[in-house]
């Protein structure tokens, strides 16, 4: 017996459209990015954002946003910026983490594929050694070669010298770096100083 469907009926769950952009600091120059405390706790059409800092240059941030799609339907992009396409995503419900990391990877032409699926498999074996709080695995919608991991974990003492990253890639570089243009760029998390003092080290609004 046929079913009717009513075509017109609205999603259960909104989508998401996520958003990484790279952008570098002059010393004295003002974060463009950052934005008032109200706008970080109030609005409701963004549903995460994490500022990161680059270790290996303190001058780069990277600032990772999460938007309604119907808000954020003809963003404009500025340089540097991407949209991203999940690959991986495993969160932990309650989320709770201490501390926060992202790092990415830039593959050399015609490596884009292999160096997601080598990522993907080792986030598969991380969900089980590290037991995050999140994880997402992802890739540039603009630029496929560019792909990153974004990591949060409740207790870095476990985790050593690997706390600032939140993951210790080491195991997997032998395999990545004959396909990447350079090394991994690690970055910590770098909240708002404004945003840290009200609500702590790591916002609820994170990842």
């Amino acid at each position: 017996m046929p079913v009717a469907v009513n075509t017109s009926m609205r999603r259960s769950r909104s989508a998401w459209v996520r958003v990484l952009q790279i952008y570098e600091l002059d010393d004295e120059g003002p974060d463009p990015l950052v934005g008032r405390l109200e706008d970080l706790l109030l609005d409701v059409r963004v549903h995460a954002r994490s500022r990161f800092r680059s270790l290996a240059r303190p001058a780069c941030y990277a600032h990772y946003s999460v938007h309604s799609a119907e808000d954020a339907a003809g963003l404009p992009l500025s340089p540097g910026e991407h949209t991203l396409l999940a690959v991986r995503e495993f969160r932990r419900v309650p989320l709770h983490a201490s501390s926060l990391g992202l790092a990415l990877f830039r593959a050399r032409p015609g490596r884009a594929v292999p160096v997601v699926a080598a990522l993907a498999d080792f986030v598969e074996r991380a969900v089980g050694l590290y037991q995050p709080g999140y994880l997402l695995l992802a890739h540039s919608l603009e630029d496929p070669r560019t792909s990153l991991l974004l990591t949060a974990v409740r207790d870095s003492d476990r985790l050593g010298a690997a706390a600032p990253t939140a993951f210790d890639l080491d195991g997997i570089l032998g395999e990545l770096t004959p396909m990447l243009v350079a090394a991994p760029e690690h970055y910590a998390y770098c909240p708002e100083a404004e945003a840290a003092s009200v609500i702590g080290t790591v916002s609820p609004y994170a990842v």
